[in-house]
């Protein structure tokens, strides 16, 4: 950085520099120690990186955000989250350079006043924390506002999610009417979120080898219009059906049949089934077993805790469900795994078992 400070005829002192782009920035000042203060701290924040144009600096909130989402590759509904995230924030109208930590914890807390769930207070924050991260690789500011910002506590995997009974899914696919007892089993027996179940055709059903091609799900995005899109990032996958859901399968197509050319299993007048329709079929089949309280994702969990409990690893876990990440499996489901003091219980039985059964000793397994 080139820079110099001199004195001018009225006796005050003027710094200035050139940034990286040739561009002069000139400011004035009562005393030289001032000036020189500001030109150091303009060479430190080049040198480690965090300097910005102060001119980029007076745009608005709304206007950076409406430039860079321009330029973003999005899926609709991302569109549509960081669209309702970014309209959601109070300093939308305030210069990037002059939001501080301050403006976004009180939009923080008043989201949480107004009694938005952990869970959404989190998505909203990640999605304009998104925003200003953005705006310091583009040198608009020179520090992300949203650095180390609390948000308020969720509850822990183990609290917070609700796991079905083997009798209450085995009732929900008695009760239900053919066409829902086939989808609820794909939720129950496959790990299929709600869109994936839905996008499902014939030809994603491998008969002879027992496996379901996960390759696209169903999202509506307002009114009737449908989008048909790739699953979520990572989880395009095959799952292996267990016997019970190709016979399950089988006798659908045979007995239910398929919808419109692209033969979907399920849906009306050419398309796949709305989500509210859906919602329609679960709250039916949810009243007719007489339960409540059981979502329909809850299936999906049901699923997981399924393969947990019989043995499967992480990785195997997180491929059938499709998560992008092993982490993203543990952080869900790691309450679920046996925990080192329950093998070491069991390895500890199992010596017992072989030390002691020899000499007639009674163990806890005999």
């Amino acid at each position: 950085m080139a820079g110099n400070i001199a004195r001018r005829s009225n006796g005050k002192w003027r710094a200035r520099y050139r940034d990286e782009s040739g561009r002069e920035h000139t400011r004035h000042f009562e005393r030289k120690v001032d000036a020189q203060q500001w030109l150091d701290q303009i060479a430190a924040a080049i040198i480690t990186g965090t300097y910005a144009d102060p001119r980029a600096g007076q745009i608005t909130f709304a206007a950076f955000f409406g430039e860079w989402s321009a330029r973003q590759v999005w899926a609709p509904g991302t569109v549509l989250a960081m669209s309702l995230a970014a309209r959601s924030v109070p300093f939308s109208e305030k210069p990037m350079r002059h939001i501080r930590r301050s403006d976004v914890e009180v939009w923080i807390k008043s989201m949480d006043a107004a009694g938005l769930a952990p869970g959404t207070v989190k998505t909203r924050y990640v999605n304009v924390r998104s925003v200003f991260r953005a705006a310091v690789r583009d040198r608009v500011i020179g520090q992300d506002p949203t650095d180390g910002i609390r948000l308020p506590r969720r509850r822990r995997s183990d609290a917070a999610m609700s796991i079905p009974t083997p009798e209450e899914v085995g009732t929900l696919v008695a009760v239900a009417n053919d066409e829902v007892r086939t989808f609820i089993a794909l939720c129950a027996f496959t790990g299929l979120r709600l869109g994936e179940a839905a996008a499902v055709q014939l030809g994603d059903i491998d008969f002879t080898n027992a496996t379901l091609a996960v390759t696209r799900q169903v999202q509506r995005l307002g009114g009737p219009d449908l989008d048909i899109r790739p699953p979520k990032y990572g989880s395009e996958r095959v799952v292996h059906l267990a016997p019970g859901m190709v016979d399950l399968l089988t006798r659908h197509v045979a007995e239910v049949g398929t919808v419109g050319h692209e033969q979907w299993l399920f849906g009306e007048d050419d398309q796949p089934p709305h989500q509210n329709t859906v919602g329609y079929w679960w709250r039916k089949t949810l009243k007719a077993a007489g339960l409540t309280g059981i979502k329909l994702h809850d299936l999906r969990h049901f699923y997981a805790s399924g393969l947990i409990a019989a043995g499967c690893d992480v990785v195997t876990v997180q491929r059938s469900l499709g998560h992008a990440k092993a982490t993203t499996t543990l952080n869900t489901y790691a309450h679920l795994w046996p925990t080192a003091e329950d093998r070491t219980r069991v390895a500890a039985q199992l010596v017992m078992d072989s030390s002691l059964r020899t000499h007639g000793e009674p163990t806890e397994s005999s």
